[in-house]
């Protein structure tokens, strides 16, 4: 049998497979010049005459480019010559691409290197904090946490139980001593420290040799307009952004064998208590149910202890017991606590479907198929300015993200046609989409991102940027996996990397620093 796939892998010659290498790399080079073109055009647009840009406005037509049109001019020719840096020496790298430079090589060890990136970034939190609360509900949250009247302070919300009640216990405790008028001091604090929690999970997640290069991973998910969340950022979404990605990274690790799925479990409840979008997420982790148990199941069947025809379905049916305990017993805990919290704070269940009931202010979910019915909607389902939005949205937190996930995602399937009769046992598991890795990610992935195209803004895609924001994560993780499965060749990966990461940073970088430029409320 080897003897026959080894025959057939020859009809692929190695000139072939590099020459698909370049054309890919290419290719999402050229992905990157005309990403960074656009982040450029935005910058002719007329400007606007309001704080806010409105309807009519060019520049709130592509808010998810807008931060470019806040950045000085020195700092356009300085990001640009870095790009344009990046971006030729990518090209120069293709000239050394070789059939020997596959991606099993290993660059040189610079065990420092990560962890030195994520304390500046830790940093880079308490040093440039949001001065603003033009987003979502930071108004609110900002100056209801710190109402003169205990009566009708903030403290309860079933919209981030959790989150709500931290930032409101903190604040009580603390702002006679430091003389605090609203809670955006507390946000300073806990965003970053967050962040924090954000940052030593992606460290763990770079140490994956399943998804990339460890720099790799680090580099695309440190990078995401999502990491404004940790800029002493004034919503609820900071702590479900790190619950997110601890989430995540377990999950993995149980895929591997390497946690035990009930600690998966347990950092979803949790995420789901900070905020119960998270709940999106509840169909990767029965995935990762079923795929545990599996794997518990060969491994009982492969350990020597045999056992008979009549003990096999008892054995499974613990099996799958003991997976359902494990989902179920953490998710039920929180749950339960989480509602006896509330309900001894006076904001229980009857707030839950009342005057706390999700949907916002008209208390409707979703985007409407065909007809706007209150102010809170902005448009249809099936509307442009919907999926005008919902571009604006990846724009802004991911821009490189989803359009170069499709372009591997597609040259991965196309490879895969092409090759289905021809690998060899090398290959077979590195170019298959139906790996659990993938399955479990492009379930987290696929979900979320459902959710912010059947969720309804109430103030709008771009004032509520930040709620849809957390897609980008489970997303950009999905990416950075088949990313690495797409390139063969480590000189190919790095050289189509590299733009797309300096494009993202400085993305990142303009976003940052536009919600650190003075801004006041009109009127």
């Amino acid at each position: 049998m080897s003897a026959t796939i080894a025959r057939m892998a020859q009809h692929v010659p190695a000139r072939d497979r590099l020459a698909s290498q370049r054309y890919l790399t290419v290719t999402l080079n050229i992905l990157a010049l005309i990403l960074f073109g656009l982040h450029l055009y935005v910058r002719v647009l007329p400007p606007t005459t309001t704080p806010i840009p409105g309807p009519g406005d060019a520049e709130s037509a592509w808010w998810g480019l807008w931060p470019a049109v806040y950045v000085p001019g020195w700092a356009i020719f300085l990001g640009g010559a870095l790009f344009f840096l990046s971006w030729l020496w990518s090209w120069r790298q293709l000239t050394r691409l070789t059939e020997a430079q596959t991606t099993t090589e290993k660059a040189a060890s610079r065990p420092w290197l990560l962890p030195g990136i994520a304390v500046a970034l830790f940093l880079a939190f308490f040093m440039f904090p949001i001065v603003h609360t033009r987003w979502g509900d930071a108004y609110i949250l900002a100056n209801g946490i710190a109402w003169p009247d205990p009566s009708v302070r903030l403290v309860y919300s079933w919209q981030a139980p959790l989150d709500v009640f931290l930032h409101s216990r903190i604040w009580l405790w603390l702002h006679e001593l430091l003389n605090w008028n609203d809670a955006i001091p507390v946000y300073r604090i806990l965003s970053p420290i967050a962040g924090g929690f954000y940052l030593l999970a992606l460290l763990g997640l770079s140490r994956h040799s399943e998804l990339a290069p460890g720099w790799l991973t680090f580099g695309f998910l440190a990078t995401l307009g999502v990491l404004e969340l940790f800029f002493g950022y004034i919503e609820n979404y900071s702590f479900a952004a790190a619950g997110i990605l601890i989430y995540l990274w377990l999950g993995l690790d149980v895929l591997k064998g390497r946690r035990s799925l009930w600690l998966a479990a347990l950092a979803l409840a949790l995420t789901n208590a900070f905020h119960p979008s998270t709940v999106v997420l509840a169909p990767s982790l029965l995935y990762l149910g079923w795929r545990s148990s599996l794997r518990r199941g060969e491994h009982t069947g492969s350990s020597g202890n045999e056992t008979s025809s009549a003990e096999a379905p008892v054995a499974t049916a613990r099996h799958w017991i003991g997976t359902a305990a494990a989902i179920a017993i953490p998710m039920l805990v929180v749950a339960t606590a989480t509602i006896l919290f509330m309900e001894r704070g006076g904001h229980g269940l009857h707030s839950l479907v009342s005057s706390d009931r999700p949907g916002g202010g008209d208390g409707r979910w979703l985007v409407p198929l065909f007809q706007t019915a209150t102010k809170w909607e902005h448009y249809t389902m099936f509307s442009w300015p919907h999926l005008r939005d919902f571009l604006n949205e990846q724009m802004l937190v991911a821009p490189v993200v989803l359009p170069a996930l499709l372009i591997c995602t597609g040259f991965l399937l196309f490879r895969r046609s092409r090759e289905h009769q021809q690998r060899d046992d090398r290959h077979k598991g590195i170019d298959r989409l139906g790996d659990p890795v993938t399955g479990y990610l492009l379930l987290a992935a696929g979900f979320h991102l459902l959710l912010t195209w059947l969720w309804n803004p109430d103030y709008g895609g771009q004032r509520d940027w930040d709620l849809f924001s957390l897609a980008a994560i489970p997303v950009t993780l999905l990416f950075v996996h088949l990313f690495s499965r797409v390139f063969r060749h480590r000189v190919a990966l790095t050289a189509a990397a590299v733009p797309l990461l300096v494009l993202q940073a400085l993305h990142l970088a303009a976003w940052v620093y536009q919600n650190t430029l003075p801004w006041h409320w009109p009127g």
